[in-house]
C-alpha cells in the first residue's frame, strides 16, 4: 500500500477556526470530511496538500433538521445517516434510494453528503436527487455565507465553485409539493461497490393525467451531473402517454454528453439513458395512479 505524503494536520472544533485555517493556507490546504475520496487521492498522488483540515469535530455540520418548509442537512452528515433517516425516506425517496446505492455499508458510514458533492464526480450518487429536489447549498468563507442553487455548484469533473478558503456548510432541500413522486435508478455492471454507468433521478406530479411538475437529472453521462430540461419540456403540462415518455427519454439521451471509458462506451451510455429515463417515468406514472 502506498504511504501518504507528509502534511500538517489540524482538527478545528469550530467553523470559524476552520475557515481561518483554510484562508491562511489557501490552495495549499485540503478539507478532510469522511476521507473516502481525499485519502485515496493522496495515496495516488493526485492531491498533495501541505495542510489537511479535518472538520469532523465541528458539531454543527453533522445534523438533519426538519422545518415546515424543508430539511437542512449538515455537510458532515454521513450517507448512512441519510439512508437510515425515516424523514428522508418519507419526503425525499430518491435521495434515500441514492444513499443506499453508494459503495458499501462501511464506506457509507464514513462518506458524507458534503464530501460526495465537493468531490464533484460526474457519477456522484447524491447529486441527481438533489438536482430534482432543487436543493440549495450554503457556502461559508471569511466574509460570511452565500446560498446558491445546486444547479450552479458543479463546474466540471472534480471542479466546483468552491475557491480556496471556502467551505460547504449545509444543504437545504425544500419539501416537494403535495402529490409529487420521485425515484432514483442506478445502472452499473456490478451490484455492489459500483460507480454508476448511468444514473437517473426523476420527479413528477400528475393531475387528472396531466403532468403539472417534472424534473429529470442524469449522472455519469456529462462532465457534471445535469438536468435534462428538454426532456422535462416534452412532458410538462401535457397528458402523459407512452409516446410522450418515449419522446422524453429520447430527448434526455440527446442532452447527455457521455464519454467512452473502461466501463462503457458513449453510445451505450446514451442507450442506457433512454432505458432508465423510461423506467423512471413509467414507475412514477404507475405510482401516481396513471396507466
Amino acid at each position: 500500500m502506498k504511504s501518504l505524503p507528509q502534511f500538517e494536520y489540524f482538527e478545528p472544533s469550530t467553523l470559524q477556526y476552520a475557515i481561518y485555517l483554510l484562508n491562511k493556507y489557501s490552495d495549499s490546504a485540503c478539507v478532510l470530511a469522511g476521507g473516502t475520496d481525499l485519502i485515496v487521492q493522496m495515496r495516488d498522488g493526485k492531491k498533495v496538500p501541505k495542510y489537511v483540515v479535518n472538520i469532523k469535530k465541528i458539531p454543527q455540520l453533522n445534523r438533519i433538521e426538519v422545518g415546515e418548509k424543508g430539511v437542512v442537512i449538515g455537510a458532515l452528515t454521513t450517507v448512512n445517516t441519510i439512508h437510515e433517516s425515516h424523514i428522508i425516506k418519507e419526503i425525499f425517496p430518491a435521495l434515500h434510494q441514492a444513499a443506499g446505492t453508494l459503495a458499501s455499508y462501511q464506506v457509507r458510514n464514513r462518506a458524507t453528503i458534503g464530501g460526495n458533492l465537493c468531490n464533484a464526480s460526474p457519477a456522484a450518487d447524491l447529486a441527481p436527487p438533489l438536482l430534482i429536489y432543487s436543493a440549495k447549498l450554503k457556502i461559508v468563507n471569511k466574509s460570511g455565507e452565500n446560498v446558491i442553487p445546486i444547479d450552479y455548484f458543479f463546474l466540471g469533473p472534480g471542479k466546483t465553485v468552491l475557491e480556496p478558503g471556502m467551505l460547504l456548510k449545509e444543504i437545504y432541500i425544500p419539501k416537494p409539493n403535495e402529490g409529487n413522486r420521485s425515484v432514483y435508478l442506478k445502472f452499473g455492471t456490478r451490484r455492489a461497490m459500483e460507480c454508476a454507468i448511468v444514473s437517473v433521478a426523476a420527479s413528477i406530479r400528475l393531475e387528472d393525467g396531466f403532468c403539472k411538475d417534472v424534473k429529470i437529472a442524469l449522472g455519469s453521462v456529462a462532465p457534471t451531473p445535469i438536468r435534462a430540461k428538454t426532456a422535462e419540456a416534452e412532458l410538462l403540462d401535457k397528458k402523459i402517454d407512452q409516446r410522450l415518455i418515449e419522446n422524453a427519454a429520447e430527448a434526455a439521451a440527446k442532452e447527455s454528453k457521455p464519454i467512452s471509458d473502461i466501463r462503457a462506451s458513449a453510445e451505450y451510455r446514451r442507450d442506457m439513458v433512454k432505458v432508465f429515463v423510461k423506467r423512471a417515468l413509467y414507475s412514477l406514472v404507475e405510482e401516481s395512479g396513471g396507466q
